[in-house]
């Protein structure tokens, strides 16, 4: 356990740090996961601090949309607390949810007074969650008070793996862990409870490690043994541009305000059927418009765009309004990377990424 560049009790990492060289060459990790040489969890690409021009439209959208975060975070925070009456412990999915986590374990005891503890684990896409840290969680902490996090859902993925892999868990233990998602944007509805269901610019969203406590995605190979936690790179060579604990720090002023000035804020009802089903809809559309044949290479909302165009090998970037403030770090790094951008005005989405399959030649 580790708590990365956060500070000690905001978060423990159930990750083992792996000394491994990442792929620089972004068209050859995309091959190798593509072609089926590699699963994706098995490398990992080069991260690199992002240029001023990029960071400064970080720091824009910090200050636009802190607001609305730290008031989708206090709003997730109550639904969590009458979600574990009995006892709250959470479990973020590493790594977009561990932010997350972080500030909702503040925020719960500055504010509710609740001490919830909060781990950071792996969750991979056809690979499942990580049962070692799991063990873990569940030796220390009643597994009916745990509740995963996530920043948001795209297609429902993540909650989908979830819903695969602890029943599979159950069967082996005889842990009572929920298979319920919480989070903080829920575009696909599919998760139990969320601060909000509008596609917006969650700020964290825009950076990696520098963000998320210097730590990189999960991975999972041959580096990781049986009774090991997954995996992760912990990025110290970036630690002089890491502003983890600051961004941390701005949201909680935020999250403060609110209580000064309105501490009523009502759960309003969602629909996640009419979500989920608007999403399933959208999704199948720009698959045959766009002639995709696997759903994969569709990442739906700003936050996976974002990380599609950041890591992948992108072919399309579709906005519903070029000029919204929201999506200029994607029109950046679309210019950056030589995108093709659509704008359909109809989106349901202020933003979607096609990833580009490549020829096998």
């Amino acid at each position: 356990m580790f708590s990365g560049s956060y500070q000690l009790g905001d978060v423990d990492f159930l990750l083992k740090k792996l000394d491994m060289r990442p792929i620089s060459n972004v068209i050859e990790k995309e091959r190798l996961i593509q072609f089926g040489v590699r699963h994706y969890s098995e490398i990992i690409g080069l991260e690199q601090q992002p240029s001023a021009k990029y960071l400064l439209l970080f720091y824009e959208a910090v200050e636009r949309n802190a607001k609305k975060m730290a008031m989708d975070l206090v709003c997730l925070a109550r639904i969590l607390l009458i979600a574990r009456p009995g006892g709250l412990t959470l479990v973020s999915l590493a790594r977009a949810g561990t932010p997350v986590g972080v500030l909702l374990r503040k925020i719960l005891v500055e504010h509710f007074d609740v001490d919830a503890p909060h781990y950071s684990v792996s969750i991979i896409r056809d690979r499942g969650i990580d049962t070692n840290a799991l063990d873990h969680i569940c030796a220390k902490r009643s597994p009916e008070s745990i509740a995963f996090i996530d920043g948001w859902t795209g297609k429902g993925a993540i909650a989908c793996e979830l819903r695969r892999s602890i029943p599979e868990y159950w069967k082996k233990t005889s842990f009572d862990v929920s298979d319920e998602l919480y989070v903080l944007c829920d575009l696909a509805g599919c998760a139990a409870g969320s601060g909000s269901t509008a596609d917006y610019l969650i700020p964290s969203s825009i950076l990696n490690s520098t963000v998320s406590g210097l730590v990189s995605r999960s991975i999972l190979n041959d580096l990781v043994g049986p009774n090991d936690f997954h995996g992760c790179i912990y990025h110290h060579e970036l630690s002089a541009h890491d502003i983890s604990q600051w961004f941390v720090d701005r949201l909680l002023a935020e999250v403060r305000e609110i209580f000064v000035t309105t501490i009523d804020m009502r759960l309003d009802e969602v629909d996640r059927e009419a979500i989920r089903n608007e999403s399933e809809a959208m999704i199948s559309n720009i698959m045959c418009r766009f002639n995709v044949t696997d759903i994969n290479y569709i990442k739906p909302g700003i936050g996976e765009a974002t990380r599609s165009l950041l890591r992948r090998t992108p072919r399309a970037l579709l906005l519903r309004d070029p000029e919204a403030q929201d999506v200029q770090h994607l029109v950046l790094l679309a210019r950056e990377r030589e995108v093709e951008v659509y704008v359909d005005s109809e989106l349901p989405l202020l933003a979607i990424s096609i990833i580009r399959k490549l020829r096998n030649d």
